[in-house]
């Protein structure tokens, strides 16, 4: 579990330090994460699970704030938890969870980013940040 806490700190501190690229330089980073293993999967829930608790989010949300953003979610199942959060202009995302008590995170920033996840099958976990400039 801390080797999953640890993989994902040091994604987002290296987002963080490609954010400060020159503005003209135009582009996107993109950090995804799938647990290879139960024990991992049971982590990034838990994580995810604590996200939703704390914003008051039960099973799905979609959060916007910016300009021309566009996102869909589609749950097909039970115990699902899809959240999909867009902060900045142009960002595309969707999550379709088809089966029972999965869990995905999908988490845009900055502008123009695009992402699309399927989960398809039971307990199933993951999580994309991304950042565009």
């Amino acid at each position: 579990m801390f080797r999953t806490i640890r993989a994902i700190a040091a994604a987002a501190t290296i987002a963080a330090g490609l954010a400060t690229a020159p503005a003209f330089a135009g582009g996107s980073v993109s950090l995804s994460y799938i647990p290879s293993d139960p024990g991992q999967a049971q982590a990034l829930q838990t994580g995810l699970g604590l996200y939703a608790l704390a914003k008051g989010i039960k099973s799905g949300s979609i959060k916007q704030k910016g300009f021309g953003n566009a996102a869909g979610l589609l749950q097909n199942g039970q115990g699902n938890l899809g959240i999909i959060h867009q902060k900045g202009n142009g960002h595309t995302g969707t999550v379709q969870q088809n089966g029972n008590g999965n869990t995905y995170g999908l988490f845009q920033f900055g502008k123009n980013t695009q992402a699309h996840a399927v989960q398809n099958g039971h307990g199933q976990a993951g999580a994309i940040v991304q950042l565009g400039w």
